[in-house]
């Protein structure tokens, strides 16, 4: 269910962009990012950071692309939220004492501090390649169709292939931790020995 809330916004997007053009689907993704972000907020009175840092570049780009009538702005969008995550997990790595996808996780899953390491690291590269992959096809990909069919590759890419490649890398990840974990610290496991 929560997968499902926190895609609120580009399923909204997709739908809209499918009936109408993008700059109905770009108000739409700013309106259901609004009440995400409210929602939340009501039944908790707390913020989430990532859904709070996306909404506010796509208030800014977003707002840009319906203003100037310009789609350049909100396709950057994912581009900004993506390196600003690569920036927060590479740069948690010098701050605090452990990385950021340890403080994410680290309830969950033990694991030893040379491979939480490695996960921000491979997170955060992730991250930035996600970013590079976005301008690519936003920008300089098939450059002689038509801007509706390049804004259409674009916004199936932006929903299927970007989420395509991030479930598939967090099931590698997954498979990379799980010859790491570790029992939980102060656990007595049972010997067996009946």
């Amino acid at each position: 269910m929560k997968l499902l809330y926190d895609l609120f916004p580009l399923l909204l997007f997709f739908a809209a962009f499918k009936f109408y053009d993008i700059y109905v689907a770009t108000a739409v993704a700013i309106a259901a990012s609004v009440v995400q972000v409210g929602g939340y907020w009501l039944k908790h009175r707390r913020f989430e950071m990532m859904p709070l840092v996306t909404l506010g570049i796509l208030i800014v780009f977003g707002g840009l692309t319906l203003a100037l009538h310009d789609d350049t702005f909100i396709k950057w969008k994912p581009t900004l939220v993506y390196w600003v995550l690569a920036a927060l997990i590479l740069g948690s790595q010098f701050i605090g004492h452990k990385p950021l996808i340890e403080r994410l996780l680290g309830q969950q899953i033990a694991l030893p501090p040379a491979v939480w390491a490695r996960q921000n690291l491979s997170w955060g590269l992730f991250f930035i390649a996600l970013g590079a992959l976005n301008i690519y096809v936003a920008f300089f990909f098939r450059p002689e169709l038509d801007t509706a069919e390049r804004q259409a590759i674009w916004v199936n890419f932006k929903v299927f292939e970007l989420l395509g490649l991030t479930l598939l890398f967090l099931l590698v990840q997954g498979v990379l931790m799980a010859r790491h974990v570790q029992e939980p610290r102060g656990k007595n496991t049972p010997t067996g020995s009946d």
